[in-house]
């Protein structure tokens, strides 16, 4: 018998188009002789089965059933292509728990809390993990650009404190351009996180569990021609993304062990996509943040990492699949 995989697309965030992206290259890469693939959007119009021919039914919220040619199909597995809440920030990962459905996803507490930035990196630098100096700011707590300049040098990045895809972020070399860039995050989020600009080189890695065996992907240098690695220059063709990276193997080392102390610290599962820039001065990886649920879209890096490293989509998507079925609680 095939397992019943439920492809669970959309979300309720701007990165629903990235999440839609991902489903297509993940559902072009499913092993269709081992699972059966149900495509499930969720939208802020409801949730939707989708069929391939464009039909769509709604899904039974009470135990994420769905009915397909007068049959219910109870699943066996989520398969999370959701960038952005509801499905990186750890709600729909409680949800699937309620329910005792395998994901392929981290866990509910580990999906909000390295959904949220600041937590993030307070939880790195606890263990030991090189991170930039930073500041949480909030809406409902209004803070002077003086106040904020008084604890951070410039440049720094404001970013909105919860979410991807650098959407809302800006980087800041002016006193005077503070502010500015504080409105525009804040129309995202009512969080912010600021950090202090590191200097050094664009790492990403991305790493999965598979039979009890943390592996990491190749490494990959992203190379920017904006002044940041921003929405545009990720989306748009505005960067480089040299994979595997050109980088000394001293550098090389301390970048993969890096993205497995990360993946452990934070208790991961699945595949994960960590950013990191290296530090010359400190000659130390610098963690920047943690993505729950990298893209998969066909400009995405962990397709990339994967295929660098010598594995087929196929195959990759079959080991995480398998790997949710570990983590039935």
């Amino acid at each position: 018998m095939k397992k019943k995989i439920a492809l669970v697309t959309g979300g309720y965030s701007e990165e629903a188009e990235i999440s839609y992206k991902s489903a297509i290259t993940v559902n072009n890469n499913i092993d269709r002789d081992r699972y059966d693939v149900y495509k499930i959007d969720i939208h802020p119009s409801g949730w939707w089965y989708v069929k391939e021919n464009g039909e769509k039914s709604l899904v039974n919220k009470e135990n994420f059933s769905i009915i397909d040619s007068n049959q219910t199909i109870q699943f066996d597995a989520i398969l999370l292509c959701i960038h952005g809440t509801p499905g990186e920030d750890g709600k729909l990962q409680g949800y699937f728990d309620m329910l005792h459905l395998p994901y392929t996803s981290c866990d509910a507490a580990t999906s909000a809390l390295t959904f949220n930035k600041r937590y993030s990196v307070a939880v790195a630098a606890f263990s030991g993990i090189y991170v930039a100096k930073s500041l949480h700011v909030f809406k409902n707590t209004p803070i002077s650009t003086q106040q904020i300049l008084s604890q951070l040098t410039l440049p720094v990045f404001v970013k909105p404190n919860n979410g991807g895809s650098s959407i809302g972020m800006s980087k800041v070399n002016n006193p005077e351009d503070l502010q500015a860039a504080l409105d525009k995050a804040f129309k995202e989020d009512n969080q912010l996180l600021i950090e202090e600009f590191i200097s050094g080189r664009e790492f990403t890695v991305g790493v999965f569990k598979s039979k009890g065996e943390i592996t990491v992907l190749p490494i990959t240098e992203l190379i920017t021609h904006n002044e940041f690695f921003d929405f545009e220059a990720k989306y748009h063709g505005k960067s480089e993304e040299i994979t595997p990276a050109k980088i000394d193997d001293s550098i090389a080392d301390k970048l993969r062990a890096a993205a497995k102390n990360v993946y452990s610290v934070f208790n991961c599962r699945g595949v994960v996509r960590i950013d990191f820039i290296y530090n010359e001065d400190k000659q130390q990886p610098y963690m920047l943040e943690i993505n729950t649920v990298p893209g998969q879209s066909a400009a995405s890096v962990v397709p990339q990492q994967v295929i660098a490293m010598g594995q087929s989509l196929k195959s990759f998507y079959t080991d995480v699949i398998e790997e949710a079925f570990n983590h039935l609680s």
